[in-house]
């Protein structure tokens, strides 16, 4: 499924026009990404849970040339879905 394949759905499940959910949807995305910006957790209770982790400076390796590489610091968003969630999925 893409964006507009779910704007479509949640469109249809929600009975608003895909207009309204596609605004929806990037309301939802944009506060998401303001909340994970500003360094706070994003929890929906039933689903998941959205957070910054901090990924510390390593060293990799060029498959190319085989040359060791640093690679820097960085933060890396996660998504961990709730125990709830991942019983629906598996029954």
């Amino acid at each position: 499924m893409n964006k507009g394949e779910l704007i479509k759905a949640m469109a249809e499940k929600a009975g608003f026009s895909n207009k309204d959910a596609a605004i929806a949807y990037d309301a939802f995305i944009a506060t998401v990404t303001e909340a994970l910006k500003a360094g706070e957790k994003v929890q929906l209770v039933g689903f998941g849970s959205f957070e910054v982790k901090e990924v510390a400076a390593k060293t990799g390796i060029n498959p190319q040339t085989k040359a060791p590489v640093q690679i820097a610091a960085c933060k890396k968003p996660v998504m961990k879905f709730g125990k709830a969630y991942k019983e629906l999925i598996n029954d």
